[in-house]
């Protein structure tokens, strides 16, 4: 029986490979070529950025009400008042995304200990 390429070990990962190339670089490279001739407050853009809004908007609430893996384990009230510490923080902060996303860390992983460690 002849071996295809379909049959070898390494065909998943090269079409691993060249679609996640396609799927990524080719838009960025179009977005880098429409990038000079786009206007920031232009109708599209305005959409664009809206969309990308609402993407990480569903994003963040699909992780805070239907976590899957570790993030399951922490009750939701934790869930939610380390999203809305991380919020104030944020704007606390001049909307530094870096200090949101640390705080409402350091509020979750401080939260997972102290449901941890057993009442004496």
């Amino acid at each position: 029986m002849a071996m295809t390429a379909a049959d070898a070990w390494w065909w998943p990962y090269a079409m691993i490979l060249v679609a996640g190339w396609f799927a990524t670089d080719v838009w960025r490279w179009l977005g880098v070529l429409a990038s000079g001739r786009l206007r920031e407050d232009s109708e599209v853009m305005i959409f664009v950025r809206c969309v990308a809004t609402a993407l990480v908007a569903g994003v963040i609430s699909r992780l805070i009400l239907f976590p899957i893996g570790a993030l399951e384990t922490a009750p939701v009230a934790l869930r939610i008042l380390a999203v809305a510490v991380g919020f104030a923080a944020f704007l606390a902060a001049r909307q530094r995304v870096v200090v949101g996303v640390a705080v409402a860390e350091v509020v979750l992983v401080a939260g997972w200990f102290a449901l941890a460690i057993p009442a004496t």
